[in-house]
């Protein structure tokens, strides 16, 4: 079994924490700054709405990508003897059901609402679909809360491995 220090793989960590870390950073940025700022902009709610989705829409592909890359790349480091990685996959794992749940989901769904509501002449939240697109919202919204929270703890337990290697 390798040790943790083998020069071999810290170029492996470091790629790994570096991604990591600019994907964590790109859903609270998104969430955080850039959803709130869209609503507090735009006069026209439904439009920011639609902004917003789009960009979470992106947002939840780019985190399954990221997420697989970043599983394969902890798979990797594993099976060369660095456990610790071992934890890490699973919190991967759960953020890569909540990128594909929201992908998937959540805002194929909450797009067909507001588009079937569209065709009929009205914004989605005073169509017959208002109170399914609001549980919708609330349920995305409390998803995408659970990954940020993993994603902040994913790297502060990465930030821990790196210090125990100095």
């Amino acid at each position: 079994m390798k040790t943790l220090d083998a020069p071999n793989h810290l170029g492996a960590q470091r790629l790994f924490t570096l991604v990591a870390g600019l994907w964590v950073g790109s859903l609270l940025t998104v969430g955080y700054l850039v959803a709130p700022a869209i609503f507090s902009t735009m006069t026209d709610r439904q439009a920011a709405g639609m902004v917003a989705g789009s960009i979470f829409r992106l947002e939840a592909y780019l985190s399954v990508i990221v997420c697989i890359g970043l599983m394969a790349l902890a798979n990797l480091l594993v099976n060369r003897g660095l456990n610790q990685f071992r934890f890490i996959r699973w919190l991967l794992l759960t953020m890569l059901l909540c990128s594909v749940a929201a992908a998937l989901i959540f805002i194929p769904w909450m797009n067909a609402l507001r588009d079937n509501a569209l065709a009929e002449g009205m914004p989605v939240m005073l169509s017959p679909s208002a109170t399914v697109f609001g549980r919708l919202h609330g349920a995305s919204s409390i998803l995408f809360l659970l990954q940020s929270i993993l994603g902040i703890f994913l790297v502060w337990r990465l930030s821990k491995n790196q210090h125990q290697r100095q």
